[in-house]
């Protein structure tokens, strides 16, 4: 379809949508979602809310400090070349949506900044609607965003293709590379080009973190040899450099207070810890006792960053989790009896016959919640009490999700604020069971 067409097509889809009409054309999923979160928000469809631009000095401050930062020679190197040619330009946000650089054809830069894209913008998605930095933000997958599929209409003439980058140690989301351009010169293909670009800048982090592990690991291992008993030497992330007197580990989840003296540390018990160049050793002052956790708080109340709790008779420490633990974490605090591998894979994936991919992705999440999650069935421990935290908002909960049984537990919620849930728990914001 030519792109005028299908730019007509969509402003027809959005036209009925904003009106609860039945669309000419379904939108696609992801379009569909960020829509529905706009228009739940109060966003107004014909003008965004603008927010205050970063000074230079903010600007600088932020770009000093961003792991993007490390990362500018392969996204330049993979995108900028063609850049010109098509009449794109490159843009690097944070994990606030805020622009830290912009590059690419000087003609398109120029008409950028009419549009307010320009270095130091907020471009989140609840300040100027569905977009490729902010909604990639938000679902933490590439997407691409084409004309009248942007929520605000001063958009429309606008396209844009955005990849979030995480960091592969702890699956932080550290921004998005996004390619942006006028109307008439986006490409299908170009949606798949930035992704790849992406996780080509993701492998550039990945070896410079094996190189530091390597660096602990040159100095740690002739001090680990010369130790009696059980010890470690870990990054500032918790992966693993050497061992001695213990089989291997390839991370260990660090409380988050975490410096020289005698901590609890999760699935190795008290250590005393000290510094090492790039990193800690970790000396095992006893065998891990196996203390179980008394209860578990789940927080899924902030909109890109997810955390299990534990705490137990040594103390507590937390998980972060990536998008689909959180998933997978939420579903079975719903389901305090349990469910199994093909219940899950439904209520996740709606198939029932992907059970491979959920018992490999529970078998990752029990390495780091040993004693806290069992199976046969999948469910949370018999004692330990659960407590889920959630946004004040049903459409906040998980926004990335298209989870079957996500959508449903935000739709029964938005419902009413009074709806309780079927193991006893009520309200919005907070739930505990178990």
């Amino acid at each position: 379809m030519d792109a005028r067409d299908a730019a007509r097509l969509l402003r027809g889809v959005r036209a009925a949508a904003l009106a609860g009409d039945r669309p000419p054309a379904a939108p696609r999923p992801e379009i569909a979602e960020s829509w529905r979160r706009m228009m739940a928000g109060g966003m107004h469809p014909d003008r965004d809310t603008r927010s205050r631009m970063l000074s230079a000095a903010e600007t600088e401050e932020r770009r000093q400090v961003s792991p993007l930062r490390a990362l500018l020679p392969v996204l330049r190197e993979g995108l900028l070349p063609n850049l010109d040619e098509v009449l794109h330009i490159m843009v690097i946000a944070d994990a606030d949506g805020r622009l830290l650089w912009r590059e690419g054809a000087s003609s398109i830069l120029r008409r950028a900044d009419r549009l307010g894209f320009g270095v130091g913008a907020d471009w989140d998605e609840a300040v100027v609607g569905t977009n490729g930095v902010g909604t990639a933000l938000v679902t933490r997958r590439p997407v691409q965003v084409f004309s009248a599929e942007h929520f605000v209409s001063t958009h429309h003439d606008w396209t844009c293709a955005g990849a979030p980058v995480h960091d592969p140690r702890d699956g932080q989301l550290l921004g998005v590379v996004d390619v942006s351009g006028p109307l008439a010169t986006m490409h299908p293909a170009t949606l798949t080009w930035v992704a790849s670009v992406a996780r080509l800048a993701e492998r550039e982090l990945r070896i410079r973190h094996l190189e530091s592990l390597e660096r602990l690991r040159s100095v740690a291992a002739p001090l680990l040899a010369r130790l009696p008993g059980r010890a470690l030497a870990v990054d500032p992330h918790g992966w693993t450099a050497a061992v001695t007197g213990l089989a291997p580990v390839d991370r260990v989840p660090l409380p988050k207070a975490f410096g020289p003296g005698r901590h609890w540390v999760p699935q190795l018990g008290h250590c005393a810890v000290e510094p090492l160049p790039g990193g800690w050793l970790l000396r095992i002052e006893e065998v891990r006792t196996g203390a179980a956790a008394g209860r578990v708080v789940l927080d899924l109340s902030r909109a890109r960053t997810w955390s299990a709790t534990v705490f137990g008779a040594a103390g507590s420490w937390t998980q972060e989790l990536s998008p689909r633990h959180a998933e997978l974490l939420f579903l079975l605090a719903e389901s305090p009896r349990g469910r199994t591998a093909a219940e899950l894979a439904l209520e996740l994936f709606g198939d029932a016959t992907r059970t491979v991919t959920v018992r490999a992705e529970l078998s990752r999440v029990r390495r780091h919640l040993a004693g806290v999650l069992t199976h046969r069935p999948y469910r949370f421990a018999e004692d330990v009490e659960v407590e889920v935290v959630r946004p004040e908002r049903p459409a906040d909960l998980l926004p990335h999700s298209s989870a079957p049984a996500v959508l449903r537990a935000r739709s029964e919620r938005a419902a009413g604020p009074g709806a309780v849930r079927g193991d006893g728990a009520a309200g919005w914001g907070r739930d505990s069971g178990m």
